[in-house]
């Protein structure tokens, strides 16, 4: 019986959020966030370059379908899942998880609701510039604390 309860525990401490990128429509890194804490601390340049260099393989995944595509949107590798949601105007919600991570459709969605309500809404913000808006911080960490305890929204 013991051996389930250890196996529950590793469950519940897997299918986290990792970190999450916002991309604007010209490939500049608009914000990004490490959602988990333990993650290592990159330099700004390296988080620049991870944003845009996602932002040229979705183009390029785009053009070089054989079909009409919409680039990458949804990545499975060994370690983590990367689930992409690009709006209208061209903005790229980029979340990384953990291997098996649920819901990260709806994930993508909430995060874009925020944005929309406490971002596009801030008078002082000019859109495609850095993300630098204090509401819009809270709900990310209400977000993530809610998904870590594996409540529903």
């Amino acid at each position: 019986m013991r051996d389930i309860d250890i196996d529950k525990t590793k469950v519940l401490e897997s299918n986290m959020l990792l970190s999450l990128y916002i991309v604007n429509r010209a490939g500049t890194l608009v914000f990004h966030r490490n959602l988990n804490p333990s993650l290592p601390k990159l330099s700004s340049n390296e988080y620049l370059r991870v944003g845009s260099t996602f932002h040229s393989l979705h183009e390029l995944a785009k053009q070089a379908a054989p079909i009409q595509s919409g680039g990458i949107l949804k990545l499975e590798a060994n370690n983590f899942s990367l689930q992409c949601l690009q709006t209208l105007t061209g903005m790229k919600f980029v979340i990384i998880a953990e291997t098996g991570a649920p819901s990260l459709d709806r994930v993508l969605e909430r995060i874009y609701q925020f944005y929309s309500d406490y971002v596009l809404k801030n008078p002082f913000y000019e859109f495609g510039l850095l993300i630098k808006c204090h509401l819009f911080d809270e709900k990310l960490e209400m977000l993530y604390n809610s998904y870590k305890n594996g409540e529903k929204f």
